[in-house]
């Protein structure tokens, strides 16, 4: 029973980096599995690495951290969303055949370092809980991770398939997706 635990954090922490990885694969043209690879190491790395920084810490800053994370996580998506959305509208268009998505490219290394932390935020705080819990460290940390690298890999496969048919008005959606993965995020803290 505990295991079946363990697969369900791992998947609800894995959500949120899916979704903006089916968006990379729809804003940026010319995917290759390597990107996808670059993805799923990002979003699966930062996933394992932030529940154990939040094991590690513990309960002592759980009361620093709990009260602003959905505004770091929103506040990261929106930016980063929103960049992309003036992006597609300023452009107008995404060239399918081109290897460099316009300007805000999804892919670069800090791009994707924002979106990989705004995106594992909820994991930091997962892992808090973690050392006042009963399932096991390890085994959760590197499911968490694991899990969320095979999704985001695939994700942006996905996306990319989306992205075809999408052309035109890709970026916008991935940029509107980001900004309402980031207002999900702040809601659901809100409303809890």
């Amino acid at each position: 029973m505990l295991y079946i635990e363990v697969l369900l954090i791992a998947l609800s922490l894995a959500m949120d980096a899916l979704a903006v990885a089916i968006t990379i694969g729809i804003c940026r043209a010319g995917i290759k599995i390597r990107h996808a690879l670059k993805v799923a190491l990002f979003f699966g790395g930062f996933q394992a690495i932030m529940p154990a920084l939040g094991y590690l810490a513990g309960i002592s800053v759980s009361w620093l951290i709990a009260p602003v994370d959905h505004w770091i996580a929103f506040i990261l998506l929106a930016v980063v969303g929103g960049r992309m959305l003036h992006s597609a509208i300023k452009e107008q268009t995404v060239d399918s055949e081109a290897d460099d998505c316009p300007p805000e490219d999804p892919l670069a290394t800090r791009q994707l370092l924002l979106l990989a932390i705004a995106t594992s935020i909820d994991a930091l705080a997962a892992g808090i809980s973690l050392s006042i819990g009963r399932l096991p460290v390890g085994t959760t940390i590197m499911a968490i991770g694991v899990i969320t690298a095979i999704l985001a890999g695939s994700g942006v496969m996905l996306g990319r398939h989306l992205g075809f048919k999408l052309q035109r008005y890709a970026t916008a959606v991935g940029g509107v997706i980001l900004i309402l993965i980031g207002i999900k995020i702040l809601l659901e803290h809100l409303l809890a």
